[in-house]
Formats: C-alpha cells, sequence, structure tokens
C-alpha cells in the first residue's frame, strides 16, 4: 500500500515546475471563460428564470459543438506534442507534419461549424423542443439562436488555434487574450442585455450578441498571431492549401477517435440535459445555476489535464517510456489532490452562489442538493479527466479511451439517471448522482489500465515517417 501511495508522488521538482507552468495559463484562461458565463448566467437570470433557462438550454447544443471543436483540437494535439519532441532528432519531419496537422485541423473545424450554423439557422426550434417542452422557453432559445449562428466559427477557429499553441508551450498569449475578451464581453452583454452603455435593450438577444462580439474579438487576436506571427509552428494562410494526403491516415487513426469520442459523449452529456430539461423548470434553473460553479472548481484540474497531455506526448517523442510511466502515475496523484481540494472549494460556496440568484424556494432547494451532488462526482471526475484527456490521450491511446467514455455513459450513466429521475423519482441529489455514474466507473477503469502500459501507442510524421514511440509492450 505504501509503495502504491509513493508512485503516486514524483521526486523530480522540474516535473511539477513544468506542469504547473503549463496547467496554470490554461486554467486561468478556463477560468475567466466561465466567469463569463456566469457573470452572463446572473444578467440573463435578472430577465426571468425563463429567459435564464432558455438560454442554458441553447447553449447545451453550442456545447455538442464546442466539445467537437475540442476533439479536433484535443486529437491534434496528441499528434502537435509528439512532433514538437522529435523536432531536435528529426526537426524537418517534425516541422512539415505540425503544419500539415494544423492545416487538416482547421479545415475540418470550418466544415463543423458550416454544418452546426445551417442546423441553428434551419431548425431552431425543433432543435429547442429536444430539450424542454415549454413553448414559453422555446421561443427565447430560437430569439438566442438567431444571434448565435456565426458564433461558430469563431468559437471554433479560437479554440482549436489555442489548443495547438499550448502543445508547443505557448500558454500565456491565449490567457491575454482572453483577459480581453472578458473585458469585451462583460461590457457587450451589460449594455445589450440592459440597454446601457449606450446600447439598445435586447434582452436575451443582447446575450448572444455581445457573446458573438467577444468571440470575433478572440478569434481575430489568436488566430492573427498563429497565422501571421507565430515563429514556432511558422503555419501560415498559404499552408491551408499545402497537400496533406500522407498524414491524413495518422490524423485519423489519432484525432479521429477523440473526436468521435468527445462528439458522443457531448451527445450522451446533451441527453443528460434533455433528461433535466424534461423534469421540471426548477431542475433545469437549478442545473443552470450549479453547472457554473461546476466548471470553476474543476479549471484546474482541467488545466492539469492538458499539461498532462502536451507532457506526455512530448516526453514520448523524445523516446522516454519509463518517465511517461512514471509521470503518469504523479498526474494521478494530482487528479486525486486536486478533486478532494475541488469538493472542499463547492462545500465553502455553494451557499452565497445560490443566494446570488433570484429564485423561488423550490428551485433553491434543488440547487442545494445538486451542488452536494456536484461536490461528491468531483472527487472523481477531476482525477478521470486528468487521466482520460490528460495521461492516455497523451499517449495516443486514443481507441479505447473512446470505447471506455461512451461504454460508461450510454450504458451506466442515462440507464440509471432515467430511472432514477422518471421511475424511482428519487430527489435531484441522487438523480444528478445517477447521471454522473460514469465519472466513478471511468476512475478505477484509468487506474487498471495506467499499470497495464498498453495505453503508450507509436506515432508517424506521415505516409514515409518513422514511427516514433515506444511499443507497449
Amino acid at each position: 500500500m505504501i509503495r502504491i501511495i509513493k508512485k503516486l508522488f514524483s521526486e523530480d521538482r522540474k516535473f511539477y515546475l513544468r506542469v504547473l507552468a503549463l496547467a496554470l495559463p490554461i486554467a486561468l484562461q478556463s477560468l475567466i471563460t466561465i466567469g463569463v458565463n456566469m457573470l452572463d448566467t446572473i444578467m440573463v437570470g435578472r430577465l426571468s428564470e425563463e429567459a435564464l433557462s432558455a438560454a442554458s438550454l441553447a447553449n447545451q447544443f453550442i456545447t455538442i459543438y464546442h466539445i467537437f471543436c475540442m476533439g479536433l483540437g484535443m486529437g491534434a494535439s496528441v499528434l502537435v506534442s509528439r512532433y514538437w519532441g522529435m523536432r531536435e532528432n528529426e526537426p524537418q519531419k517534425a516541422a512539415e507534419a505540425l503544419k500539415k496537422t494544423v492545416c487538416i485541423m482547421v479545415r475540418l473545424t470550418l466544415g463543423l461549424a458550416l454544418l452546426f450554423a445551417v442546423v441553428t439557422a434551419v431548425m431552431p426550434a425543433a432543435v429547442m423542443g429536444m430539450y424542454t417542452p415549454e413553448e414559453s422557453i422555446i421561443s427565447l432559445g430560437v430569439i438566442y439562436f438567431k444571434y448565435s449562428i456565426a458564433t461558430y466559427f469563431f468559437l471554433g477557429l479560437s479554440l482549436v488555434c489555442t489548443i495547438v499553441l499550448r502543445s508547443v508551450g505557448q500558454v500565456r498569449m491565449p490567457l491575454y487574450v482572453s483577459i480581453g475578451a472578458f473585458c469585451v464581453n462583460l461590457a457587450a452583454n451589460y449594455g445589450l442585455i440592459f440597454g446601457r452603455l449606450g446600447m439598445p435593450r435586447m434582452g436575451i438577444a443582447g446575450a448572444a450578441l455581445g457573446t458573438l462580439i467577444a468571440r470575433v474579438f478572440e478569434a481575430g487576436v489568436i488566430c492573427g498571431y498563429l497565422f501571421f506571427f507565430d515563429r514556432a509552428i511558422g503555419f501560415r494562410i498559404r499552408h491551408l492549401f499545402m497537400k496533406t494526403g500522407d498524414l491524413v491516415g495518422e490524423y485519423i487513426r489519432i484525432s479521429i477517435p477523440v473526436l468521435v469520442s468527445d462528439g458522443i459523449l457531448a451527445i450522451g452529456n446533451n441527453t443528460v440535459a434533455m433528461v433535466v430539461g424534461h423534469l421540471s423548470m426548477a431542475f433545469v434553473a437549478a442545473n443552470a445555476v450549479t453547472s457554473v460553479t461546476q466548471q470553476m472548481s474543476n479549471v484546474l484540474a482541467q488545466g492539469v489535464a492538458q499539461a498532462g497531455a502536451i507532457v506526455t506526448g512530448q516526453t514520448l517523442g523524445e523516446g522516454e517510456r519509463d518517465k511517461a510511466l512514471s509521470q503518469g502515475y504523479a498526474f494521478l496523484g494530482l487528479g486525486l489532490g486536486l478533486g478532494l481540494f475541488a469538493a472542499l472549494v463547492i462545500r465553502l460556496i455553494s451557499g452565497p452562489v445560490i443566494q446570488a440568484y433570484s429564485m423561488s424556494r423550490e428551485t433553491t432547494e434543488v440547487a442545494r442538493q445538486l451542488m452536494d451532488a456536484i461536490g461528491f462526482i468531483m472527487i472523481f471526475q477531476s482525477t478521470n479527466s486528468i487521466m482520460t484527456k490528460g495521461v492516455l490521450r497523451g499517449g495516443g491511446d486514443t481507441r479505447m479511451l473512446m470505447l471506455a467514455d461512451n461504454i460508461f455513459l450510454w450504458l451506466l450513466s442515462i440507464p440509471l439517471g432515467l430511472l432514477a429521475g422518471f421511475v424511482l423519482g428519487l430527489p435531484a441529489f441522487w438523480i444528478y448522482t445517477c447521471l454522473k455514474a460514469d465519472q466513478i466507473a471511468k476512475t478505477v477503469w484509468c487506474v487498471f489500465r495506467l499499470r497495464g502500459g498498453k495505453w503508450i501507442k507509436k506515432i508517424t510524421t506521415g505516409k514515409n515517417g518513422e514511427e516514433k514511440g515506444l511499443p507497449a509492450n
């Protein structure tokens, strides 16, 4: 037992400093983004509970696109991190493979944005109808969608380009851009929702338009830097038209399982949102309030998860298999510690957060129960997210992760949630816990997967490139 515990702590101080240098700016950037969402939620909540629910449910659909883009970006990050680790041994091959990976990623992102924009423009009421039967909420959601159509393009580009920059160690610049976007979003939403700062009063439409303005600013700066000024990757606009056929197979093998996994996971999470949406309006509003708190308490773990993917990929790119294994256990220890810390934070802030909203007594009680459930689940969610989205993904184990993510969600969480909510009629605490049961199961699975060592996969630089990375066995 003592030997196992010792494995969870690395004696290499530089390892923790490296993880902190990567994770902290990423976590701060995520915190800023979530802070914007919280302010949006509070502002919209001042309009009415119907407006709060409509904006929350509309964003559930936009979140599907967000998670798809995260899949594209994080899938590309596996390749980019590995190639970045190879640059000293094979500089020419690594540089060419880096550009091709970014090119494929951007093309897929723009195609995906077009698809979601068309669906949002053509059938907004049908999309809202998947989440709630309440006509008042659907009509407000349609208004929100109307001003969100163009958001997909700017959101996607800024997101995937940010992930690529992080993969080569550039984490500060995206953070500074997020701070700027936060200020833009805050001013635009305040002015457009309530008719302040000389702007028209647009209500829920103003919330969507304010977010769009902030996304345009963010994408303009991030993409402008990557396409015109960045020297590490050296990607330019002309490279969007380069031939990438020799790397497409490798990109599909590594990245597409991440996209499929995160995409199906997004659909599964939206199924969870549909379950929530059909329970009661009080549950929907309470979930909108508590979900922001959940995101805020998990930002550091998300930062460490992305740092884990980057560090693991670069370590394996250098050919250090044993070192990557040792680091994997250290990341597991970090996950457990951060999960317990997040649970404590939720316990401390749940009361003041709930009191910040104008809600009915029923909604307030549901929100309190959800806060307790989130605190419990966060212990497991932090641990497995660092392992699945970080270490195991960085090792190239994307196909197995795709299977594990979706098996636990579709065969465990959703059936249990349906049973708890619609058959047994359990309290909100147990409904939420059942809907998130996959987080507990995945944590146990990650420990066994890490110990087996089969998560380390080979990656090539293309059709003519040599395999780089050590075999699992």
